[in-house]
């Protein structure tokens, strides 16, 4: 079972993660920001609630719908404890279908205890070209396009740290952090698939939360989806607790269907 929503702490992600991964379109609609990035990533591409009881009303989401629609994307809706009770189900009679859940996780570090840099562990304050090559070649389909992905990473503003970590030489994990005011978000997590099960990724994510307690930012914070077990237990494994679910939900039928 989730635990009940502290929606102060999901405010005070939600609102960062618009600055730690920001979407080349951004616009304001009330409770609400649409961002657009050519298809690029859940969060970058969807409609999420910045304050308590953020609603959609039918007017609202025709203008939504209308702005994916001119990028030729599908409508994306993320349904956090922010949005209001009952949207899920008028998206659910307007077509829209769960296409994903995803955990946001936090941990509270203290500096004394801040983890250090992993041997092999690199970190530049910005995306190098090397970096946002490697770390679209080892995404999934869709996620591999390398232009699309410096026009998020390249627009980060926010005190920053690109992080590689090389194995024997060669470079093997990824991952990025930004702070914000006392936070900082994990993100892009990755290692190569020949390479997994070597304690990578924990080197890797451990670096990354040192960096951001030395920077001012002592709760680390991330989203991960929820069928990724490993991943999970891994955050957990550093204590990581969750704070919040949502889903993500995207219009695949017409509009009165489901």
């Amino acid at each position: 079972m989730l635990p009940v929503p502290d929606h102060g702490l999901v405010h005070a992600c939600e609102q960062r993660i618009v600055n730690a991964w920001p979407a080349p379109t951004t616009i304001l609609l009330g409770d609400w920001v649409v961002r657009l990035a050519n298809g690029y990533s859940g969060r970058a591409n969807s409609a999420t609630p910045l304050a308590a009881d953020a609603d959609l009303d039918d007017g609202m989401l025709d203008l939504i719908e209308g702005l994916f629609a001119r990028e030729g994307l599908p409508p994306c809706v993320r349904v956090t404890p922010l949005a209001a009770k009952g949207l899920r189900e008028r998206l659910f009679a307007r077509g829209y279908q769960i296409r994903d859940s995803s955990f946001g996780m936090t941990v509270t570090l203290a500096e004394e205890v801040a983890p250090q840099p992993a041997a092999g562990l690199a970190i530049t304050p910005f995306a190098t070209d090397d970096w946002i090559k490697a770390v679209s070649g080892f995404q999934l389909a869709g996620k591999r396009n390398p232009a699309h992905l410096a026009a998020i990473v390249k627009g980060i503003r926010m005190p920053a740290a690109f992080a590689t970590l090389s194995l024997d030489g060669e470079p093997t994990a990824f991952g990025l952090s930004v702070a914000e005011r006392g936070m900082a978000e994990i993100g892009s997590v990755i290692v190569a698939g020949h390479q997994r099960g070597k304690g990578l990724g924990r080197a890797l994510v451990t670096g990354l939360m040192g960096w951001a307690v030395r920077s001012g930012a002592a709760t680390p914070y991330l989203q991960v989806d929820q069928s990724n077990g490993p991943a999970i237990a891994l955050y957990r494994s550093l204590g990581f607790g969750i704070a919040y679910g949502y889903d993500t939900m995207v219009r695949s039928a017409p509009a009165g269907s489901r």
